[in-house]
């Protein structure tokens, strides 16, 4: 099964509070999020199918920061980008605007934020441009 780093793009279609495990009770803007996440080891990318399934609905266990976004009902997972083969979590999410919460999806490691945010509007275009644009760039380094 493949493996990889994955970054999902969420749409909040309005400002919620949002109960964030250990983080605690925050306040998240409507607009596009973008969480950057590894799926290593023998599960793969089967964790990104997790996330969409969870935000559908069909789980209601949250093991990550990002599950308690994806379970909000103003949440909706609208795609994901990949890079296959490859631990670059952190290079991708350090290419990406600051998020509204420290600490999110970052617990393991140094980063500030593992959640970027961008209110750019009804596609979330430059955000996803955006994204994808830092997935190329360290996968070239």
């Amino acid at each position: 099964m493949a493996d990889g780093t994955y970054t999902l793009l969420v749409e909040l279609s309005e400002a919620a509070t949002i109960e964030v495990g250990a983080l605690g009770e925050h306040r998240f803007p409507s607009g596009w999020y973008a969480y950057t996440g590894s799926a290593l080891g023998s599960g793969g990318f089967s964790r990104v199918d997790r996330h969409y399934e969870l935000a559908a609905g069909e789980r209601e266990t949250r093991h990550w920061h990002i599950d308690y976004l994806l379970g909000h009902e103003a949440a909706t997972l609208r795609g994901d980008v990949r890079t296959v083969d490859a631990d670059v979590e952190c290079a991708v999410a350090e290419r990406l605007p600051d998020g509204p919460l420290e600490g999110f999806g970052a617990s393991d490691c140094d980063c500030s934020s593992h959640l970027a945010y961008g209110a750019d509007g009804a596609d979330g275009g430059e955000l996803q441009r955006t994204v994808a644009s830092a997935h190329r760039a360290v996968s070239e380094d």
